[in-house]
């Protein structure tokens, strides 16, 4: 029986990160500055939810700086092949690696999936095969009590401006209805391989409330993907370049999985935050 913890639980100390046991066999790959919080209730959802948050190479020594944050579906995706369940992006690696390169530092918040509910959670339309869409629910959850939570107990530039919302598959459409239904919140996106041939309603959404004019937005699509991956890509980048700031990339030889967008990490990451190449 999972154990109901209180926000104020959430703000006590990290635990120390646990490998599930289907798991073991897998080597850690992720380093020291990585921490998991307690689970958080979700409102409305009647569920509970881990944090995994990396923080960067200076947090520690460096007590008077703030951060930009980028909060990511899928958490257990992001850090760890131990706990991931198709391969890691190595957001940490890839993080590591632009502060060294350019002094990019971010901190990074993994929020887990909803394993069986992971459908409903990241579609935020209804659908006759998956069921009623929570999407609206889980961006709430984000935006209005992960946000927050992050925001005070870590040091964090909380504008939209330094704000970034990021994912793949189901993870990329939920993080395109986040920056319309949430503009004045998030301000970066990274739109990897996004499901919208799940939830067509995606198009009206962005040309309904377009996003403000300083948003940057990465897109990006395989060609050895399925279900119309690269058209349907190539028309939400459309929509959302009239007012915002986006890039469309294509890979002809990209697949549907992890280690295509651990390869295309670090140029969105760029392209969002507005680094140099």
């Amino acid at each position: 029986m999972k154990r109901r913890h209180c926000l104020a639980a959430a703000l006590a100390a990290p635990a120390l990160l646990r490998v599930p046991a289907h798991a073991q066999a897998r080597p850690r790959t992720v380093g020291d500055r990585l921490q998991l919080l307690p689970p958080l209730a979700m409102p409305g959802l009647n569920r509970e939810r881990t944090l995994r948050v990396y923080l960067p190479p200076s947090y520690a020594s460096q007590p008077g700086q703030r951060y930009p944050v980028i909060y990511f579906h899928d958490g257990q995706n992001l850090f760890d092949e131990a706990t991931s369940y198709a391969g890691e992006w190595g957001v940490d690696e890839t993080l590591d690696a632009l502060a060294a390169q350019t002094g990019f530092e971010a901190i990074a918040v993994g929020i887990d999936n909803g394993a069986e509910r992971r459908m409903q959670e990241l579609n935020p339309w209804d659908h006759p095969r998956f069921g009623l869409g929570e999407g609206e629910a889980y961006l709430a959850f984000v935006a209005e009590t992960v946000k927050p939570l992050i925001d005070r107990q870590f040091r964090t530039q909380p504008g939209r401006a330094h704000t970034g919302l990021a994912g793949s598959s189901m993870g990329g459409l939920i993080t395109m209805a986040g920056l319309c239904l949430y503009r004045g919140t998030f301000g970066r996106g990274l739109v990897m391989s996004p499901s919208l041939w799940i939830a067509p309603q995606a198009f009206d959404l962005v040309e309904k409330q377009p996003l403000p004019a300083d948003t940057r937005v990465y897109v990006y699509a395989g060609g050895r993907e399925d279900r119309d991956m690269v058209a349907n890509a190539e028309r939400l980048h459309r929509l959302i370049a009239k007012p915002a700031v986006a890039t469309l990339r294509v890979n002809e030889a990209g697949q549907h999985n992890e280690p295509t967008w651990r390869a295309e990490l670090p140029a969105a990451l760029r392209f969002a935050f507005d680094l140099p190449a």
